[in-house]
């Protein structure tokens, strides 16, 4: 008895090969840089001010609230 299982794969393609322009579309998206929301970089400028209030507080607890207000405040004065 012949395997059958083996031939029948043979003229097969894998599952996972995906046509052309899919391959382009996806080779192009992964190279051209991701517009980011603008309340991305927001928050992230805000957590970034917020920690450096945390760092001249000396890293004391028990500020975060109102380091991340004072953070918020400032960078919406800069940016308004």
């Amino acid at each position: 008895m012949k395997p059958q299982a083996a031939k029948q794969t043979e003229g097969k393609r894998p599952h996972t090969a995906m046509p052309a322009r899919q391959d382009t579309a996806l080779a192009n998206r992964k190279s051209a840089p991701r517009a980011q929301p603008a309340f991305d970089d927001l928050h992230a400028r805000i957590a970034a001010r917020a920690y450096a209030l945390y760092v001249q507080r000396g890293y004391r607890e028990g500020g975060a609230l109102e380091d991340w207000l004072d953070a918020k405040r400032e960078t919406l004065a800069e940016v308004l």
